[in-house]
């Protein structure tokens, strides 16, 4: 079959065949390209697609990019349920399959490493969120428009309904009520570091080893409340059950806190590769 190469990961020989239905990017289903003791899990792409300049012109569209990861993670999935992959990095080319083996060759060394450090472990991610705190406005202070009974209105004065009591409130007591409200949101804060802080000790238990995220940016990922721990873990499989349950334990533990636990995936955080 013509076109380029695509290469979704790098692993050991493995017995179990990945579905017949599989499919990944383009459609295609992904082949087995063997070189000494590895294998690289490819497939064929055409080059108007993939060739370096419509490429660049591709990973602009973010339809046509949400798409190709898409398909591309469904291979390593299924990967992932039948050995332990070293996943490559999104849209990793080549022009043949003398080009990957080549660059099989030259990598040797660090994937066979690589992947005896991964071997029967799979990636959790846990991460931790705190809603912000609800507290009622304080009242404005005296002698602003709205704590001075509202606006006039105009018509007959006998019509015009009482204006409820206000009660009125000193500028004092108004900066003591915000300094309360920024006490509250701190504390909330603080207790929020501290339970992901407490989990992430306890998680590290069961892990092989850790990966500490930066926080996600929430106008990206559209997830509420503040993102106060992100964080992956290398967990073996014989683990991988206790580990779950005790993620499930923790998600009443305090309120106003949501524990969200993804996975298992292959082992992105801890391959050294960018993905």
């Amino acid at each position: 079959m013509s076109g380029l190469r695509y290469v979704y990961a790098v692993c050991r020989p493995f017995g179990t065949p990945l579905s017949a239905q599989l499919t990944g990017v383009a459609g295609v289903p992904p082949k087995q390209l063997t070189h000494h003791g590895l294998v690289a899990v490819v497939g064929h792409v055409p080059e108007e697609d993939f060739a370096e300049g419509p490429l660049r012109a591709h990973l602009e569209d973010l339809d046509w990019l949400s798409a190709t990861a898409r398909a591309h993670q469904n291979v390593i999935d299924a990967l992932t349920v039948v050995t332990s992959p070293l996943p490559l990095r999104l849209a990793t080319v080549f022009l043949d399959d003398s080009g990957v083996r080549t660059m099989m060759e030259q990598r040797e060394e660090a994937f066979l490493r690589t992947l005896d450090r991964l071997d029967g472990r799979v990636e959790w991610g846990v991460k931790v969120y705190a809603e912000s705190p609800e507290s009622p406005e304080p009242s404005e202070p005296s002698g602003s428009p709205e704590a001075s009974g509202g606006t006039e209105s105009s018509g007959n004065p006998d019509s015009r309904p009482a204006p409820s009591p206000v009660k009125p409130v000193s500028g004092r007591d108004y900066l003591r009520q915000r300094r309360g409200q920024r006490r509250a949101h701190e504390e909330k804060w603080e207790q929020a570091e501290e339970f992901s802080r407490k989990l992430h000790e306890t998680l590290s238990g069961y892990a092989e080893e850790t990966r500490i995220h930066a926080p996600q940016n929430a106008a990206l990922s559209q997830a509420p409340g503040r993102n106060v721990l992100n964080a992956a873990y290398l967990v073996p499989r014989s683990e991988s059950e206790a580990f779950v349950e005790l993620v499930d334990r923790t998600k009443d533990d305090s309120s106003g806190l949501r524990v969200e636990l993804t996975g298992p995936w292959a082992a992105y955080s801890f391959s050294g590769e960018d993905s």
